[in-house]
């Protein structure tokens, strides 16, 4: 390329941004023949064409190294988490959930599933743990050298699940010597818990024709107990000591006896329940400890041979409330046992309830059903907290080759990766053996920890029968995946603004997916567990072209499409068109048009029936256990598949401009639509119990059963295809610097994302509903002095409504007010010419409070907002 097109290249990537700035330096130049430069063609994320001219016609930010370092984070989810483009937040480690260990991203509030995320260009297999997504723990924070974020659908590019946009991770390369960087950090809330601790060390080494470089990292975070925040409250769950009267589920046994218990409370309505935040460690600990290396060998001066090799190990524990009888017969009592109320020889004995039950089987047998047994409802804490270990192991090697064949640059390579995760649960419950305890009158629900025994043998008995009652589960869940991939790039022809460039490929990938849990969970004979076994193959063919057609020379379009055909439910084609016309100097116009889809996931279309016992805050089953409206309150749900899902289709158009009108200052806007009909959507708890309360749709089969009291008896969840959805916005991208010469330089770069309607199957717009965000941005303002970087990040999450409710009108009353969000964050460091650089920081300086407002059973948007107040870090980095 001549040096005119070089300058014009680096132009407009100067009017793109620091973004397409950091991108661009990976380039390189040479002479030819004549002594005239050339640059090497590169690809950025969201195209397949290499070109010298990074401004395309799709919008792509860039996070480089130097900003990684900046954020202060620890790990690459907490840094994607905190993007303005995860703008509703997103799913993060946690203790009682069957993705305990899992961190995922959530784009444009679309759900981590229509988040495609890549590694070097290849897409990161899905989880074992959910199934259907992608679990960002794998990678090492070491091993990154820049995160590419395409904010826009890109199948006809990459296939499945590129809808609300994608993330392309590239790793380092191009390094020579040895860095080893040690940190350490510290929160402020609460005082006890999450303490964090970091390091690597990386290794480079090149020649004329081969380079190498690898090295290993380990991160690690605490667990922190709930009990340990200032604001936490009780949270009620029904199980305690309770049994199914007309009235609800009410307690058995005396206030007094109730209130003798440990973490055991009685209501004002006569209900005994537990108080599961008094054990609860919402935020699980997490560690990841890998190792990379990435090998390049070249063959002569056309062709070379590379291979990538990527370790992982990921490591959490987690703490929950100790089990609960929610397995088969342990939820009902024999007429004849100690423990039931209706036994006349019980000490709990009543004769009103007995006398209702004797009227309720009367009318059952008359019906031709058969009498129904007491339910009941118990926390089984003499059998401790139930305990979870995750560990998560990934490997991920690949090999490929590139080079010319005359005019024609080929690629073409194989990968395998491997995820498996092994999981272990202690102190659950064996349920028939409880239910056998319970009606033989060894284990009785008033004295539960077993204190009426007085003598050593008495008490070492009762503790062999405790033991009887626990089980220990097992969970081993893979996902394997194998590829091949071939394309070839190459000049069509010549027309009036230039040469046509084309890119043609092909894909082939096998999916294997188990996720299998102990028998006797699968049996349903566990109490307190969550989740069943799933499991299942599948084999995608993938074909695609694009072409880049510059119209005239200010004006150019691009052509995509790609045809994916899967083997256990049909095919997909995805078509693109995108346009870039530079207007005048330092000002691009782009626009697009997109089609993509989502593939039904193998967990979605296989899973057994899996139990729950979500957490939800629900007024009506509060005031059921005596206790104010907005409390925490633990239920019963049972998570569904569904094999006739099936695959959901979008439609993108998105439109903007990046102008640099002086040398200090540049941005880009972008607006994007995106419509996404025949829609795969998980309607958890607190979807449904929202969309019970505005009034919205919940899909057949999926909903909430409730007492006749109002307190709610069952939720059934699960995945279901849900007419459309529909939302549009704008991100702006704004960047100065301001050159102070021996002062220094001062640089700002903001990242603005705004929603303008978020629109499900024609209805209303949810926007500033609890967890939908209509804004969030952050500042990043870096002073480099001397041999100092002084750093202040500015982080802003959008107010939201408390509560949204619908009249019987259909008109809407919209409440109380989850305030903005701001929170800051400080870093100096300190470069010595010893390739010694010292960094002390603090994430949230100024103690800024989550948002507290009941939300999914806990005090805040755990998704959203995070509790650890200032995070105090102290970071160490030497490069030899």
């Amino acid at each position: 390329m001549l040096n005119n097109q070089v300058s014009k290249a680096v132009r407009l990537a100067i009017a793109f941004g620091a973004a397409s700035t950091a991108a661009f330096s990976a380039s390189s130049f040479a002479a030819d023949e004549n002594g005239v430069e050339e640059v090497e063609r590169i690809a950025v994320t969201g195209s397949r064409i290499k070109r010298t001219d990074l401004e395309g016609s799709i919008p792509v930010t860039v996070i480089d190294r130097a900003s990684i370092d900046f954020s202060g984070q620890t790990s690459v989810s907490d840094l994607i988490r905190n993007t303005s483009f995860n703008s509703a937040g997103s799913f993060r480690p946690q203790s009682g959930s069957s993705a305990q260990g899992v961190s995922q991203v959530n784009l444009r509030g679309l759900g981590a599933s229509r988040s495609l995320i890549l590694v070097d260009g290849r897409r990161l297999p899905k989880s074992p743990s959910t199934g259907n997504s992608q679990d960002l723990n794998s990678i090492p924070m070491a091993a990154v050298e820049r995160i590419e974020i395409l904010s826009d659908g890109a199948s006809a590019v990459y296939g499945s699940d590129a809808i609300a946009g994608v993330i392309n991770i590239i790793t380092r390369k191009n390094f020579n010597g040895v860095e080893v960087r040690l940190g350490a950090g510290d929160v402020s809330l609460p005082e006890e818990g999450g303490d964090r601790e970091e390091g690597s060390v990386v290794f480079g080494a090149s020649s004329d024709n081969a380079s190498v470089i690898g090295g290993i990292s380990w991160n690690s975070r605490d667990i922190i107990y709930e009990h340990d925040y200032p604001w936490v409250q009780p949270g009620a769950s029904s199980f305690g000591v309770n049994a199914l009267k007309e009235a609800g589920y009410r307690s058995i046994i005396s206030q007094e006896e109730c209130d003798s218990l440990e973490n055991f409370m009685y209501g004002s309505t006569g209900a005994c329940g537990y108080n599961f935040n008094a054990t609860n460690a919402n935020e699980a600990s997490t560690g990841n400890q890998s190792a990379f290396l990435k090998a390049e060998y070249e063959i002569n001066d056309d062709w070379k041979i590379f291979s990538h090799t990527l370790v992982s190990k990921t490591k959490s524990f987690g703490r929950y409330a100790p089990s609960l009888n929610d397995a088969g017969d342990a939820a009902f009592l024999s007429d004849d046992s100690p423990n039931n109320p209706i036994n006349p020889n019980s000490p709990f004995y009543d004769a009103e309830f007995a006398s209702y039950m004797a009227d309720k089987r009367a009318g059952e047998i008359a019906n031709g059903d058969d009498p129904s047994l007491v339910q009941i409802r118990h926390r089984f804490a003499a059998l401790g907290n139930r305990d979870n270990n995750v560990d998560n192991w990934s490997t991920d090697f690949l090999f490929g080759a590139e080079g010319s064949i005359g005019d024609v640059f080929v690629d073409f390579g194989a990968r395998k990766t491997k995820t498996k995760t092994y999981e272990i649960g202690r102190n659950y419950l064996m349920g028939s053996n409880a239910r056998a305890a319970m009606d033989s009158g060894a284990y009785m629900l008033n004295d539960p920890f077993g204190s009426r025994f007085t003598t050593d043998t008495e008490k070492s008995d009762y503790q062999e029968l405790l033991s009887g009652l626990k089980v220990t589960t097992s969970r081993i869940g893979e996902f394997n995946q194998e590829e091949l991939f071939a394309s070839a790039s190459f000049d069509v022809i010549e027309i009036g603004g230039g040469m046509i460039q084309a890119v043609v490929g092909a894909e082939y990938r096998k999916e294997e997916y188990q996720d299998t849990y102990d028998s006797l969970s699968e049996a349903g004979q566990v109490g307190g567990s969550s989740g069943n076994s799933a499991g299942g193959s599948r084999d995608v063919k993938g074909a695609y072209f694009e072409a880049l057609f510059p119209l005239m020379e200010d004006l150019e379009m691009t052509l995509a499409g790609r045809y994916d055909e899967y083997s256990d439910y049909g095919s997909d084609f995805s078509p693109k068109i995108s346009f870039k016309y530079d207007v005048m100097e330092g000002l691009v116009l782009r626009a697009s048009y997109g089609e993509g889809f989502r593939a039904p996931t193998l967990d979605i279309t296989t899973a057994k029936p899996a139990p729950d016992n979500p957490n939800v805050s629900d007024d009506p089953s509060c005031l059921n256990f005596g206790l104010e409206a907005g409390c925490d309150v633990q239920v019963n749900a049972v998570t569904l598949a569904n094999p006739e899902i099936g695959s959901e289709t979008s439609k993108q158009t998105s439109f903007g401009l990046a102008y640099q009108p002086t040398d200090w200052l540049n941005f880009s806007a972008d607006y994007y639509d995106i419509e996404i009909s025949n829609m795969i959507r998980f309607f958890g708890a607190t979807t449904i119990l929202n969309r019970e309360q505005t009034g919205d749709p919940i899909p057949a089969g999926l909903g909430v059963e409730r007492l006749s009291n109002g307190g709610i008896d069952l939720i059934t969840q699960g995945y279901a295809n849900e007419g459309s959805w529909s939302i549009n916005g704008l991100d702006l991208n704004l960047n100065t610097t301001f050159d102070f010469g021996d002062a220094g330089t001062f640089k700002q770069t903001l990242q603005w994302s705004h929603q303008f309607e978020s629109v499900v199957d024609g209805g209303r717009n949810t926007l500033k509903d609890p967890g939908e965000p209509q804004d969030r941005a952050v500042l990043n303002n870096t002073y480099t002095w001397s041999d100092f970087d002084f750093v202040w990040n500015i982080n802003l999450i959008g107010k939201q409504y408390e509560d949204v409710t619908q009249n019987d009108d259909g008109s809407l009353d919209k409440t109380g007010n989850i305030a903005t969000w701001v929170t800051h964050d400080l870093q100096v460091t300190y470069n010595m010419s010893t390739g010694t650089q010292i960094s002390l920081g603090m994430q949230n300086a100024f103690e800024k409070e989550p948002q507290l407002s009941p939300f999914g059973g806990r005090n805040y948007n755990f998704d959203l907002y995070d509790a650890y107040g200032r995070i105090t870090y102290l970071r160490f980095r030497q490069s030899f």
